[in-house]
């Protein structure tokens, strides 16, 4: 993995680059945008969440359409939080956006951005109202790539798995025959969790970011006791091959589109190697003109949808994720 490949990458008009300022501009007649930012999230991030949703969503008679989320990387959140508490306040409306992420290895230069001003510790929230009808696309990681052996998670605190199948985390790890692999970041990195939540929405991928000192495991993203979990392998192949059916999809709900915004897990442009904007590149191919901004992330907040055809917001790592307009 060269240095370049780490850097967060973006596109819009056809053009990428790891070093260039994306801007999407969306207006309409038809539709209300009402932008606010939060205080400070890191002592009390419900309350102040949901205080602030409801600060400006208390105005209107309707839940919006979309509710745009950005927040910068804080470890002492995870994304679930997030989704789990604007999914409260604003009754179920969908979300969308993304963990800001950087180009160092912590991710501490990460900011939200509002109005001329920069922040390491508050959300900022854009609710759209009005006639405004998005459509969400998810691409994970191809069946054919996830370990039939699975887990049970059985003893778990937030976003740390200390057990599964009533075991240490760690005998998993070496049953898979990954107990070396996982002390370097890049495999890490390479071999996401994918989550059932048994509630028949499709899988959700985690990504596994350290072991603590007790040998515990240490994922992006809450991970709920009950939920059943398999290792899976990130390719350049198949990345490219789930992003590409992607766009196809997207192409046949595009021809009335106005625009269509896409996040994708920097974890996934790590497995391009030196073929950095490989991913980017695919999507513009595939894009037909259509307007877009596209940029990796450190997070993906994006609805899904269960067997009743109930949208359900769900944080996702490892995921490429688009929302057409």
């Amino acid at each position: 993995m060269t240095q370049w490949a780490r850097f967060p990458a973006q596109s819009t008009a056809g053009k990428a680059d790891a070093l260039m300022l994306t801007i999407m501009l969306i207006t309409a007649d038809d539709v209300q945008f009402v932008s606010v930012v939060t205080p400070s999230i890191t002592r009390n991030a419900a309350d102040e969440i949901e205080s602030t949703y409801k600060s400006v969503a208390t105005s209107f008679f309707a839940r919006p359409a979309l509710v745009l989320t950005y927040v910068p990387f804080m470890p002492a959140h995870s994304g679930d939080e997030y989704v789990e508490i604007l999914s409260h306040a604003s009754y179920g409306a969908p979300c969308f956006g993304t963990i800001a992420t950087d180009d160092t290895e912590t991710f501490e230069n990460c900011y939200s951005i509002f109005n001329g001003e920069h922040f390491r510790d508050k959300m900022v929230m854009t609710l759209i109202y009005g006639n405004f009808k998005p459509k969400f696309f998810i691409a994970n990681i191809s069946e054919d790539k996830i370990s039939d052996k699975g887990a049970i998670i059985t003893k778990s605190r937030g976003h740390i798995i200390m057990e599964v199948n009533n075991r240490p985390v760690a005998d998993f790890f070496e049953d898979m025959g990954l107990a070396e692999a996982i002390k370097t970041r890049y495999a890490m990195l390479s071999l996401p969790f994918l989550m059932d939540y048994n509630d028949g929405t499709p899988k959700v991928s985690k990504v596994f970011v350290s072991l603590t000192p007790e040998n515990y495991a240490l994922c992006a993203g809450a991970m709920p006791v009950g939920n059943s979990i398999h290792i899976a392998v990130n390719e350049k192949a198949d990345i490219l091959y789930t992003s590409g059916c992607a766009m196809d999809k997207i192409s046949e709900f595009s021809e009335n589109a106005a625009g269509l915004l896409i996040y994708s897990c920097f974890s996934r442009s790590l497995s391009m190697g030196s073929d950095c904007f490989a991913e980017i590149e695919l999507v513009n191919s595939k894009a037909n003109s259509l307007p877009l901004l596209m940029s990796y992330s450190g997070g993906e907040i994006c609805p899904t949808i269960n067997i009743q055809d109930k949208s359900i917001n769900r944080f996702h790592n490892n995921a490429f994720i688009a929302c057409l307009f």
